[in-house]
C-alpha cells in the first residue's frame, strides 16, 4: 500500500518559477476537465444488452451525440435493467425502454411510459438509416410532435425485410410525393436494403443512433415471438441488464 509522507525539507521556489508552476497547474486542471467531458460523451461507444433470449452488442454513433449521451446516462443509472421488450412485430422491429414495463402484469398494455423529457431529433438518413440491426429512438406522432423529438428512453431495433431495387424505386416516388420533396436512397441504403434488409419507410422520420454489431440472431429470435393483439409478447422478453463497454 502506498502511503503519503510529508517532505522533511521544503525549498521555496523562485517567484518566476512559482508563476510557471502555477500556470502549469491551471493548464493541467483545464486539460483534465476537457478530457473528462470528452470521455463522458465519446469514451463509451459500445453497449452490451443481456436479455432472457441472449446477448446483443450495440455500437452507439458519435454523430448522434445527444442520443448517445442520453443512452449512456440511462445505462449508467441502470434504467434499462429489468425492462421488457413490450412491442414486437415480426419482420419489422422489437421495441423496449418503457419504464412502466419493469413490474407490468402479464397482458397489460404498454408503450406510454417515459421519463418526462424528450431528446432533440438527430435524423440523418443519408448516413444512419434503418438497415437490419439499426438502433433507433421511438417517438410520439407528428400531430403532437412535429419536431420529431425522440422519447427519452424508448428505443427499437430494426429487423425488416429485404427489398428489390424496383420496389425501392417505387418507394422513392411514393415518399417524394407524400413528403413534398424528392426522396432518393443513397447507394449505401440501396445495397443494405436489397442485401440484408431493413425498414426504409422509416428513414427521415426517426433518429437512428446505433446498430447491432453482434447478436442479430437474438433479435431474430425475439421478433419471431408470438404476441397478443397489442404486439406484446405472450411470454415476457426481459432486458436483464445493460452494460457499457469501452
Amino acid at each position: 500500500m502506498r502511503t503519503c509522507m510529508k517532505s522533511t525539507f521544503f525549498v521555496p521556489l523562485h517567484p518566476n518559477l512559482r508563476r510557471v508552476t502555477y500556470m502549469k497547474k491551471i493548464l493541467y486542471i483545464i486539460l483534465s476537465a476537457f478530457l473528462a467531458v470528452s470521455c463522458s460523451t465519446t469514451r463509451f461507444s459500445f453497449v452490451r444488452m443481456t436479455t432472457t433470449e441472449g446477448v446483443i452488442d450495440l455500437k452507439l454513433y458519435d454523430e448522434t451525440e445527444a442520443h448517445k449521451k442520453n443512452f449512456v446516462k440511462l445505462v449508467k443509472e441502470h434504467r434499462y435493467d429489468s425492462l421488457l421488450f413490450h412491442r414486437v412485430i415480426k419482420d419489422f422491429m422489437i421495441q423496449g425502454g418503457d419504464p412502466d414495463s419493469k413490474k407490468a402484469s402479464r397482458g397489460k398494455l404498454l408503450g406510454e411510459g417515459d421519463l418526462g423529457y424528450k431528446v432533440p431529433a438527430e435524423i440523418m438518413p443519408e448516413r444512419h438509416f434503418h438497415k437490419r440491426g439499426a438502433l433507433a429512438a421511438a417517438r410520439e406522432g407528428d400531430d403532437v410532435n412535429p419536431e420529431k423529438a425522440s422519447s427519452a428512453s424508448q428505443f427499437y431495433i430494426v429487423w425488416g425485410t429485404v427489398f428489390s431495387k424496383e420496389h425501392l424505386k417505387r418507394m422513392q416516388e411514393h415518399y417524394s410525393k407524400r413528403r413534398g420533396k424528392e426522396v432518393v436512397f443513397t447507394p449505401q441504403q440501396v445495397e443494405a436494403y436489397t442485401k440484408i434488409g431493413g425498414t426504409p419507410h422509416l428513414d427521415g422520420e426517426y433518429t437512428v443512433f446505433g446498430e447491432v454489431v453482434d447478436g442479430l440472431e437474438v433479435v431474430e429470435k425475439i421478433q419471431g415471438k408470438r404476441c397478443d393483439k397489442n404486439d406484446r409478447p405472450l411470454e415476457n422478453v426481459r432486458i436483464l441488464k445493460v452494460e457499457l463497454m469501452k
